[in-house]
C-alpha cells in the first residue's frame, strides 16, 4: 500500500497521485462500467458486481443505474435501501448508509474536502470526512450530503437540500444549507391496512 493511500485511509491530508489509489480507482471504475451496462433483468449479475465493488451491501439493496462512486470499498449500505437513478458517492472516507433508506435520483454523498489555504490546495492536497446516514432516512432528489455529516434515523431531507451539518433523528430538513423545518409527528402518520 502506498504512503498517500495510507494517509487517505487515516483521514489525513493526502495527494491522490498514489499508484495504489490509481489501481483502486481503476478497479472501481471497471466494475461500475459493468454494473451500469447491465440490463434491468440481470439482477443476479448486478448484485454480484455490487458485492464485489462495495465494502458492505445488505439484503434487498436496489441501486438503479447509472450509479457512480470513487473507490467503493469504503461504502456500506444496509438492508432494504433503495437508490434511484444517477446517484454519486465520493468515498475517500467511509460512507455508511443504514437500512430501509430511500435515496432519490441524483443524490450526492461527498466525503472529499480540500484545504482552505490556497497553497496546499494548489499543490493537490485533499482529505475526506466520513458520512453516516441512519436507518429509514429519505433523501429527496438532488440532495447533497457534505463531508463529515451524520443524518439521524427517520429523518427526511427535502429535494435540492445541501446538508452541511449533522441532522438529528426524526426531523424534516430542507434548504441551502439544510435546516430543520420541523419534527416528524402525529400529523405525519397514515392509517393503512396491515398486510
Amino acid at each position: 500500500m502506498g504512503e498517500m493511500k495510507d494517509r487517505m485511509l487515516r483521514g489525513d491530508l493526502y495527494i491522490a497521485d498514489d499508484p495504489a489509489l490509481a489501481a483502486d480507482f481503476a478497479r472501481a471504475q471497471e466494475l461500475l462500467d459493468r454494473y451500469n451496462r447491465t440490463l434491468h433483468s440481470e439482477r443476479d449479475e448486478r448484485e454480484e458486481i455490487l458485492r464485489e465493488l462495495l465494502g458492505n451491501v445488505g439484503k434487498a439493496v436496489d441501486i438503479r443505474a447509472p450509479f457512480r462512486c470513487e473507490y467503493g470499498t469504503r461504502v456500506s449500505i444496509g438492508d432494504g435501501t433503495f437508490f434511484n437513478y444517477d446517484c454519486l458517492i465520493l468515498d475517500v472516507a467511509a460512507v455508511t448508509i443504514g437500512t430501509a433508506c430511500q435515496i432519490a435520483t441524483r443524490v450526492q454523498f461527498l466525503t472529499a474536502t480540500h484545504p482552505i489555504d490556497p497553497e496546499p490546495r494548489r499543490r493537490g492536497w485533499e482529505s475526506g470526512e466520513p458520512i453516516v446516514v441512519g436507518d429509514n432516512v429519505w433523501l429527496g432528489g438532488g440532495a447533497i450530503v457534505c463531508p463529515g455529516v451524520t443524518i439521524g434515523d427517520d429523518t427526511v431531507v427535502g429535494a435540492g437540500a445541501v446538508v452541511t451539518r449533522d441532522l438529528p433523528p426524526g426531523v424534516v430538513a430542507a434548504g441551502v444549507p439544510a435546516r430543520v423545518v420541523r419534527e416528524i409527528g402525529g400529523g405525519d402518520c397514515i392509517d393503512f391496512p396491515d398486510g
